[in-house]
């Protein structure tokens, strides 16, 4: 049974800020970034833009989808983000995960991602197997691997490697991956340019290179956006905050309500301009007509 759409209106609006409030300080606290990047990607990156099935619908927080291999371990996330959700319960917890991820990456020194709430949760959780398998290096070429994974939730080579970038937080958990527990980065808690940085370095530095880490220096297209963003972390920053937006959407679209505050919000600018304009315009004849006087 789907859940019904959140009505988003001035109150809800306020709720999701204090929520926002609340997962900055759990996760400054927790040093929880990684884990909760990684469980609003996992939400989000079961949609299949053909279908139209999965997404950003809180359905990983279900017990059958968060024992599917790949999501090893985020039961750990969905408890922390449960104190939050007791506390807000009106947040949906579609909107909840995705919002635990856009507050990690800005509390470990990302960039700011524009969010916008009204996610609906679903109860109905899509086959395993949708979300990016690293093991899969061993047979199947990783550049395929990843863009049949990508594509089809309806993203694109730069998105790929943008969100692989995510990977300077964090490191790896054998007991959840299988690999071993090595960092990508020598600051896994700060979010910055580095994993491209150490991609393009190899392996002689001893941190974490999955295949699918490998891949992105390895594929042509995708090593382009690698040496832009090694070289440039604004570009980086720029380009990660449109992706993962996009990620955090996948399948959604803003309720009405938003649409109407913001075409509100637009007329009000508009119409205090008018005001402004003929206030102006009064000014002006005013002290035409004095000066023409008194020559």
């Amino acid at each position: 049974m789907e859940a019904a759409v959140p009505v988003v209106d001035a109150e809800y609006l306020k709720e999701i800020e204090r929520a926002r409030r609340d997962l900055r300080a759990l996760i400054s606290n927790k040093n929880c970034a990684p884990i909760m990047l990684r469980l609003a990607w996992h939400d989000a990156g079961t949609y299949d833009a053909k279908t139209k099935t999965g997404g950003p619908n809180g359905s990983i927080r279900k017990e059958e989808e968060y024992k599917h291999g790949a999501n090893n371990g985020l039961k750990i996330a969905i408890d922390l983000c449960e104190e939050v959700k007791t506390k807000h319960p009106r947040v949906t917890y579609a909107d909840l995960y995705q919002l635990a991820g856009v507050v990690a990456v800005e509390v470990t020194g990302g960039p700011t991602i524009n969010f916008v709430p009204g996610r609906k949760d679903s109860n109905v959780s899509p086959n395993e197997g949708r979300l990016p398998d690293a093991k899969q290096g061993q047979t199947v070429p990783c550049p395929s691997h990843l863009r049949d994974v990508f594509y089809r939730m309806g993203l694109f080579d730069k998105d790929i490697v943008a969100l692989s970038g995510g990977h300077t937080l964090g490191k790896a958990h054998p007991e959840r991956s299988g690999f071993d527990g090595k960092p990508w980065t020598k600051d896994p808690l700060k979010f910055d340019n580095s994993y491209f940085v150490e991609l393009l370095k190899g392996d002689s530095d001893g941190l974490l290179k999955l295949p699918t880490d490998k891949a992105l220096v390895e594929d042509p297209k995708f090593r382009c956006y690698v040496e832009l963003y090694a070289k440039d972390e604004d570009a980086f920053f720029k380009d990660y905050a449109e992706s993962h937006k996009k990620l955090s959407e996948l399948g959604f679209t803003p309720p009405s309500s938003l649409k109407s505050n913001t075409t509100a919000a637009t007329l009000l600018v508009q119409s205090a301009i008018g005001i402004v304009v003929g206030v102006t315009v009064v000014i002006l004849s005013y002290f035409y007509e004095v000066n023409r006087k008194f020559n």
